[in-house]
């Protein structure tokens, strides 16, 4: 397992749409090649902080949703880079979506959101080329490559039934 990389946004930053310490450490031309760069894939978690009294959920929040649209814009490696083990990746994407649907359950004090199957693999089917990329410079094998593709999928509950290579 790696070393889980906890970088964190905050509130001034995340409204300033200002990410340029991110990407002074992060951004493709500062970032290792070979095994460093492999022992990063899965190790990222992007935060939010300065939100915490806020009542809406992160992904409603129309200045990180702005702020995530770019980030991804900008640096589209989060599929290599995030971390799989957490919610994290998903709220982000969930930032990036044009609608989600919220569902209001009464009696229930959590609204219950809804995305569309389609929608999140349109999102991140832009983000397979940068992840390959980022594979390809780590010199992961084919097969490792078809792993985390895999991974991918599964952590958003899509169907993957490529045979592996």
């Amino acid at each position: 397992m790696n070393d889980l990389i906890i970088y964190q946004f905050s509130r001034d930053l995340v409204e300033a749409g200002d990410a340029k310490n991110f990407h002074a450490r992060f951004g493709k031309q500062r970032l290792p090649v070979g095994k460093q760069l492999g022992a990063m894939m899965n190790s990222l978690t992007l935060m939010i902080e300065g939100y915490d009294h806020d009542p809406r959920e992160i992904y409603a929040i129309p200045e990180v949703r702005t702020f995530y649209q770019q980030l991804w814009q900008r640096w589209p490696y989060w599929l290599y880079f995030c971390n799989l083990d957490t919610e994290n990746l998903m709220m982000m994407v969930m930032c990036c979506l044009d609608s989600l649907d919220a569902l209001k359950v009464q009696g229930q004090s959590q609204v219950k959101v809804s995305i569309s199957p389609l929608d999140v693999v349109q999102f991140i089917s832009g983000g397979f080329v940068p992840m390959n990329e980022m594979c390809e410079r780590a010199g992961m094998s084919e097969r490792q490559i078809f792993d985390r593709t895999k991974a991918v999928f599964e952590y958003f509950h899509l169907p993957f039934d490529v045979e592996p290579l």
